[in-house]
């Protein structure tokens, strides 16, 4: 990998921008944590976040489920606010795609990084928790409809899916995510410079891949505290 510092987006002032993927455990937790802890310190609202994709599929193909089962069990134990199931829905509606979501994504931060954020999370909840199959043009607008006090404008967001301009901006996200500059999912990154990858949680695997299963070896919720804070005074 290479580090082109000039292709990689700037983070404004007061805002933490989060690379991540929709059907990433470690991001779902590290996104739980951030919001806590930014809402205990009193931060809602001072700092914010810009959501980024690193598109896990388009380095390792299509989402395996028994990969994201065998993390959701792993992970369960240590944020049990992240209410981790297994899929229950039926196979053929499990999302090995999310492009389309990271698109929508987008499509709210345009919008507003408000509206990017809480389109992000209850995408997250919607496939983590619901088992909803998030790769579904109807979906995705049915869980933005469901929003608290509108605040993404479905119209407007099924207007840009329709309509793809926020494709290139996923692509132009994986291009940067192929470089040094962006480590994996979840990348934290600051005004000040500050990149972070997956703070706070040290994890092996027992077992191969999406057949054994993660055991977590120490992890801080408190490391979102320090992130926070720097973020809100830059």
């Amino acid at each position: 990998m290479t580090t082109d510092a000039s292709a990689t987006p700037p983070v404004a002032a007061g805002t933490v921008q989060v690379w991540s993927d929709l059907l990433c455990p470690f991001a779902y937790v590290g996104l739980l944590r951030l919001r806590r802890a930014r809402r205990r310190l009193g931060l809602d609202g001072v700092a914010r976040l810009e959501h980024r994709t690193f598109p896990l599929e388009l380095f390792n193909g299509p989402h395996p489920r028994r990969g994201t089962d065998t993390e959701a069990v792993g992970l369960g134990q240590i944020e049990p606010e992240a209410e981790f199931r297994v899929w229950t829905a039926a196979d053929d509606l499990y999302p090995h795609t999310v492009l389309l979501a990271a698109e929508a994504v987008h499509a709210a931060n345009a919008q507003s990084l408000e509206a990017g954020e809480e389109l992000d999370l209850a995408l997250r909840r919607a496939f983590w928790t619901h088992s909803r199959s998030i790769s579904h043009r109807q979906v995705i607008l049915e869980i933005a409809g469901e929003l608290a006090d509108r605040v993404v404008d479905v119209t407007e967001l099924a207007t840009a899916l329709d309509s793809g301009r926020h494709r290139a901006d996923v692509m132009r996200d994986f291009a940067i995510s192929q470089t040094d500059a962006i480590p994996g999912s979840p990348t934290f990154r600051l005004h000040d410079g500050t990149t972070v990858n997956n703070p706070g949680i040290q994890v092996h695997w027992e077992g191969p891949w999406a057949a054994g299963f993660p055991v977590v070896d120490s992890h801080d919720p408190h490391v979102y505290d320090d992130l926070l804070k720097r973020a809100a005074q830059s």
